[in-house]
């Protein structure tokens, strides 16, 4: 082997060892690892964290992220509806929302509820993600406001 053949084999080498210690990957290496969906998740647009209201009528205004809302009842990969907790611990992921006080089914695909006639006091309500059968989807985020009414 010529000079010149030793040094350009040690010079790709070396490039080699470089892009691999950078981190560094080709189009062709990245392509291949599958993409990772972000998890559903509920938000709480309003009322903000800490607000402090002086009317009894809150309207609590909701959107989805990485998931398409639909009504209770559609089985269509990646959607579900909305149900809030109202002063009222969680159901456990992948088991049925029930019905009750303080559990409100937006089974339509509402993107906001309005809680009419509430004592002054603290509140804390909890956005979850439901599936076709009001079922808590499994590893999606929930939110959570806290707020008082005077």
């Amino acid at each position: 082997m010529t000079r010149t053949a030793v040094r350009a084999l040690r010079a790709t080498c070396v490039l080699l060892i470089g892009a691999t210690l950078c981190g560094c990957a080709s189009e062709t290496e990245s392509a291949d690892q599958p993409q990772v969906p972000p998890p559903p998740s509920a938000v709480i647009v309003a009322p903000v964290v800490g607000a402090s209201l002086s009317v009894a009528d809150v309207t609590i205004e909701l959107a989805a992220e990485h998931l398409t809302l639909a009504p209770a009842g559609t089985q269509e990969p990646n959607t579900g509806h909305l149900h809030l907790f109202i002063n009222h611990d969680l159901t456990p992921e992948g088991e049925p929302i029930p019905q009750g006080e303080g559990i409100v089914h937006l089974g339509k695909a509402q993107t906001e509820h309005a809680l009419e006639g509430l004592e002054p006091g603290d509140y804390t309500v909890i956005a979850v993600l439901g599936d076709w059968a009001h079922v808590r989807i499994p590893g999606a985020i929930t939110d959570t406001v806290r707020f008082t009414v005077q």
